[in-house]
């Protein structure tokens, strides 16, 4: 079958032009803004790669010029705030070197091929080597890939760890010394200010990953988690206090941001449930060849006891004419692979059916699943397709079940940081209502609507995740407002019709 899948086609080419930033607020006369109670001449910002800067997959130095701490220190610079500085990259590729060796892919830009617009990675050897990282300190410590435990912990930073997963490279570029803590080099810099955005990769590697990890709810010790567990609400709760705690020893004030809904992401929702376009004769071959395990296999599997009815109800495949859902292993399902091997089942069969079912309304497809459904993973057999005849791994659909995980442990997460901010007198930033508002409808600004839309709703960057400068500056606006009704101060906020959304070449 040849691949139909395409949600590319038809991409308007919206906003790709930088402009100098604007005032949304403008100056009318000098000394018309205030800092309010804080003191912003030492501002310093902590976090993962929303704070870096990351956007189309990669970090890059634009992305980290429209980052939003950057955004932000440009304006505390109308109410007495000091330099702000960032470990900027080497170069606009993104990649990153090790020993020579590139351990970092280069970032997206939108290709045209063929008559397709696509995301495609840019082509080019990187120049920011891990080991010859630029000199600190630096106002600017969003760190790529870390979730909150790894702002405390021990040796993040250390190069000769990064290859195992017990360093971060992007880290390991500036860290004071090989044993040194994100937080303890953040703190030492004894901030007047700082704000803290962490807590969104302890549940997103599980969510991105399709759920192939483990809710590690009930362990409380992190450092027998694998890259794509969720982190248990206590460990959170435990470390999230503790840099809390640190950053505020000479801070005027600060501001604590929550957990955005992930799951609301372009990542999640670009892919339709129902992705496969079948015709008549199709449809009822497919319904022909799993006709036996329909009317058969499922009833004596509940027969024997082996799985409830309800499972059974949830296995059943059916297609027609027109758009239909794709097949997929879910590892949640009753795994009855060698049950069917005993039966007599050759294994090849028995393996397809093992934890077989229909992606269904309430499961989300994530974004790369687009360039694999509908193709054939051995052109030898052109009839075996993906989403077809071949279920989707059970890494390119997040179950509606591992959804629940995901929703869980965010509310937790963020009732204690709601929680933290209040029993410290520090500003909260609702960043799950604001970008729920990008993700529902959009948000208005002057010049257009901002929605989650991939690569045409101006929010998001190619990868699906991480937000365009345009994106980001919103960010940055909302954060404004909480900390000028809170600190009662009158910080300038900026027009965001005026910041970028995605590229379309190197620039």
């Amino acid at each position: 079958m040849k691949n139909t899948i395409n949600i590319f086609l038809g991409l308007l080419a919206i906003g790709f032009v930088s402009c100098e930033p604007e005032f949304e607020n403008p100056v009318n006369e000098e000394g018309f803004y205030d800092s309010g109670s804080a003191n912003f001449s030492n501002y310093v910002a902590v976090g993962n790669s929303l704070t870096a800067g990351y956007a189309d997959g990669a970090l890059y130095i634009t992305g980290q010029q429209n980052s939003i701490p950057n955004i932000l220190a440009g304006q505390f610079d109308f109410v007495g705030g000091g330099e702000f500085s960032q470990p900027l990259m080497n170069d606009n590729l993104g990649g990153l070197l090790l020993n020579g060796t590139q351990i970092a892919e280069n970032r997206f830009v939108l290709s045209s091929s063929n008559g397709e617009n696509a995301p495609v990675r840019l082509e080019g050897t990187p120049t920011t080597e891990v080991t010859n990282g630029p000199t600190g300190p630096f106002n600017n410590m969003g760190i790529p890939g870390a979730k909150s435990f790894h702002l405390v912990a021990p040796g993040y930073g250390n190069a000769a760890g990064v290859l195992t997963g017990a360093a971060n490279p992007y880290y390991a570029r500036i860290a004071t010394s090989t044993n040194a803590t994100v937080l303890a080099d953040a703190a030492s810099q004894n901030p007047s200010f700082f704000s803290l955005w962490i807590g969104n990769n302890d549940i997103l590697s599980y969510a991105t990953s399709g759920g192939v990890g483990v809710d590690q709810t009930g362990n409380i010790d992190p450092s027998t988690y694998g890259p794509n567990d969720i982190t248990d609400p206590n460990v959170f709760a435990s470390v999230y206090s503790q840099e809390v705690s640190a950053l505020s020893a000479s801070a005027s004030g600060g501001a604590l941001i929550n957990i955005p809904n992930v799951t609301s992401i372009p990542y999640f929702t670009t892919v339709p449930t129902q992705v496969v376009p079948l015709d008549a004769a199709t449809a009822a071959q497919l319904n022909a060849q799993f006709a036996l395990y329909n009317t058969q296999v499922l009833p004596g599997l509940v027969a024997a006891g082996i799985i409830t009815q309800e499972e059974a109800d949830a296995r059943m495949l059916s297609f027609s004419a027109g758009q239909n859902f794709p097949i997929m292993t879910d590892d949640d399902l009753t795994d009855v692979t060698q049950i069917l091997i005993a039966q007599g089942l050759p294994a090849d069969t028995a393996e397809l059916l093992g934890q077989l079912r229909q992606v269904k309304n309430d499961d989300l497809i994530v974004l790369p699943a687009s360039s694999v459904i509908g193709t054939a993973p051995n052109p030898d057999i052109p009839t075996n397709v993906i989403g077809v005849s071949v279920p989707l791994g059970d890494e390119f659909v997040l179950t509606s079940v591992e959804q629940g995980r995901v929703a869980t442990a965010s509310a937790a997460y963020n009732a204690t940081i709601q929680g933290i901010a209040s029993a410290n007198d520090l500003a909260f930033v609702d960043a799950r209502a604001a970008l729920n508002q990008v993700a529902q409808g959009g948000v208005a600004y002057n010049g257009g609507v901002l929605t989650s839309a991939f690569a045409t709703g101006g929010a998001f960057s190619l990868d699906g995740v991480h937000p365009t400068p345009r994106g980001y500056a919103y960010t940055a606006n909302v954060i404004i407002d909480a900390i000028n009704a809170k600190y009662n101060a009158t910080i300038p906020k900026v027009e965001i019709g005026n910041y970028a959304t995605i590229t379309l070449a190197n620039n």
